[in-house]
C-alpha cells in the first residue's frame, strides 16, 4: 500500500530537470559567445605569400612584432631573454612544432636573428606562418 501525505496525495519523488537544462543551455551560450574573445595573441600584419599557408597547430609560437618585440606563445621577452631560455622552451613545449610568425613590417635582420637562435637551439623544423595571398 503506498504511502500517502495527510491530504491524501501520492508523493512525488521525480527531479525537476527543466531548471537544470535552462542553466545548462545559458550556460553553453555564455561559453559561446566568450571563447572568440579569449583566444588572445599578438596583433601581427602577417607577409602575404602564393605558397600553401602554414597555420600553427598546438606548438611553441614564437612571434616577432612590428615593434622588434619577441613573443613566445603569450610571453613577452627581449632578445637577449629569448636567446637564453629558448633551448629549455623548445625541449619542454616544442613538441607539436615551433612556428615562427613575423610582421610584414619588421626588419629581415630581426627574423634571421630570431630564426638563427632557434636553429641553433635544435630546433631542426621551424614552420613560417603567413597569410594567402588574395586572387586577382
Amino acid at each position: 500500500m503506498p504511502r500517502r501525505r495527510a491530504r491524501g496525495l501520492p508523493l512525488n519523488a521525480e527531479i525537476n530537470v527543466v531548471s537544470l537544462i535552462d542553466v545548462m543551455m545559458l550556460l553553453l551560450v555564455i561559453f559561446m559567445i566568450t571563447a572568440p574573445i579569449m583566444q588572445g595573441g599578438v596583433d601581427v600584419a602577417l607577409p602575404k605569400a602564393e605558397a600553401r599557408p602554414l597555420e600553427p597547430k598546438g606548438g611553441l609560437v614564437v612571434t616577432v612584432d612590428r615593434a622588434g618585440r619577441i613573443h613566445v606563445d603569450e610571453s613577452v621577452m627581449t632578445f637577449a631573454e629569448f636567446r637564453a631560455t629558448f633551448r629549455a622552451l623548445a625541449s619542454s613545449r616544442g613538441k607539436d612544432g615551433v612556428y615562427l610568425r613575423a610582421d610584414q613590417g619588421v626588419p629581415y635582420g630581426s627574423v634571421v636573428r630570431v630564426l638563427a637562435v632557434m636553429r641553433a637551439s635544435g630546433v631542426a623544423d621551424v614552420g613560417l606562418v603567413a597569410e594567402p595571398e588574395q586572387e586577382r
